[in-house]
């Protein structure tokens, strides 16, 4: 072999060497890009549907939402009730009231007459005809 094939063989070596690490290194630059890839899908899903996800922050807020209008229709129902046992506590005419309302409780010479509550299934009796 010639000197000069043998440069000629070093070069075509050199070249193939070459186009094989760049081969190489596009297979590695593929590899990690479908790494990355497969890694941000998980962590986006994580984000949305994890334990502290999108999905549970929004599900939070919603029930957070929900006990707020609950604890205000009990504050306006806990302030209803201090009124009526203020009006109970200071005023007679309020406990006369309630007696009566709910313990049926009369003054002397009353009579209280009690009709029966209506139930959904009793239906009226029709009125016979008049001629």
């Amino acid at each position: 072999m010639s000197v000069k094939q043998a440069s000629r063989t070093k070069l075509r070596v050199a070249a193939w060497m070459e186009a094989a690490r760049e081969h190489a290194e596009s297979w590695r630059r593929r590899g990690a890009t479908v790494a990355v890839g497969t890694l941000a899908v998980f962590m986006a899903y994580g984000v949305i549907f994890g334990h502290n996800g999108v999905t549970a922050f929004a599900h939070k807020m919603s029930e957070e939402r929900d006990l707020h209008g609950q604890m205000d229709r009990l504050q306006k129902e806990n302030d209803r009730l201090r009124e009526h046992v203020d009006r109970l506590q200071n005023d007679p005419g309020a406990i006369e009231h309630q007696a009566r309302e709910e313990l049926h409780y009369t003054r002397q010479g009353e009579v209280i007459y009690t009709l029966p509550p209506k139930s959904a299934d009793t239906k009226p009796v029709p009125l016979p005809e008049q001629k």
